[in-house]
Parts: C-alpha cells; sequence; structure tokens
C-alpha cells in the first residue's frame, strides 16, 4: 500500500473508532469520511462496506488491547500492570457494544474468529499473571481464562443494570482477589 493510502486508510480508522465509540456503527459512512479529510469514494475503497471497517476497527483495537501487557508490566508492578489492563479491556468492551450488531454478523460470516480472540486476550492476561507469580504479588494458581471469564461477568452485569459508575470498584475487587492469600 502506498504511503498515501495508508495515511488515509489509517485516518479514517482513527476517526471510526471514536465514533463507533461515541455513537456505535449506525454513525453515517459519509460522515467518517468528511472527518478524516477523505472522499466516500475512498472509504468505500479500504471498505467496501460497513462490515469491512467495523471489523477493521475491532482488529486494530484488540491488537492494541492485547500487545499493551509487556508495556504495562515494563512501567508498573504486575498488580498495578493487570488493573491498568483491565481498565483498557473494559473501555474495548464498552466501545464494542455500540457495535454489537455488526460484530454478531461479522463473527457470523467467520470472518472474524471469536475463539482466536479469546485466546490473545487470555494470552495478554496470562503474560502479566506470569509476572505477578515471579514477583509474589499475584496469585499463581489462577488461570487466565478463569479472569477473563469474571471480566466479562463484571462488563455484562455493569452493563445490564446501567451501571458503569460500578465497573471500577469490581476490577478492584478482582485484583484483591488475585493477590495472594495471607
Amino acid at each position: 500500500m502506498r504511503a498515501h493510502a495508508r495515511r488515509n486508510r489509517e485516518k479514517l480508522l482513527a476517526v471510526a473508532r471514536a465514533r463507533f465509540a461515541e455513537s456505535g456503527d449506525g454513525v453515517p459512512l459519509e460522515n467518517i469520511a468528511r472527518e478524516a479529510g477523505v472522499g466516500i469514494g475512498t472509504l468505500y475503497r479500504h471498505f467496501p462496506q460497513r462490515e469491512a471497517l467495523v471489523e477493521a476497527v475491532y482488529a486494530a483495537e484488540l491488537d492494541d488491547l492485547t500487545s499493551s501487557a509487556p508495556g504495562l508490566l515494563d512501567r508498573c508492578e504486575p498488580e498495578e500492570a493487570l488493573r491498568a489492563w483491565m481498565d483498557r479491556y473494559a473501555l474495548f468492551a464498552a466501545a464494542k457494544r455500540g457495535m454489537a450488531d455488526t460484530i454478531r454478523s461479522v463473527i457470523a460470516s467467520g470472518r472474524l474468529p471469536t475463539p482466536a480472540t479469546r485466546e490473545r486476550i487470555n494470552a495478554a492476561i496470562a503474560t502479566i499473571l506470569a509476572a505477578g507469580a515471579r514477583t509474589g504479588g499475584l496469585r499463581s494458581d489462577v488461570e487466565a481464562d478463569d479472569v477473563t471469564a469474571m471480566l466479562l461477568g463484571v462488563f455484562l452485569s455493569t452493563e445490564a443494570t446501567n451501571s458503569p459508575e460500578r465497573t471500577g470498584p469490581l476490577l478492584d475487587l478482582l485484583v484483591d482477589a488475585l493477590r495472594p492469600r495471607t
């Protein structure tokens, strides 16, 4: 891809990420193109249908989320890194709510493999858990998939009760549960 085309694609993705997070995936594609400073034809060259744009946004956000664990561990103790990563995951999950219908259709088409998504989430969590087990700050007897299940429970319950302000305290409680018993 030429540099100019790559920049246009990146601008489109950045605008789409922001708009989808604010308003869901019902945002008119013309608005996304205009805000990115490109024509609608450019948007459709990169993303022939709305589902392709949603899929690209989802993939970019998943990449950012799952690749952030090592950097967080470089800057923080494992328990703090885990809590910061959980906040990022909560934002990722919240942004996906507005795109839920389109994401479901992309998953149903087979273009977005959910087992691979779960594996990537688990791998990021496992990286942090292993670091925490080595330093003694996190339990060594916890599976990453169990943490993922608990996180999903937090996100689903706060969404179902329309109480996003509860997410932070519940994530704090989860991190406390992952500390070694004394």
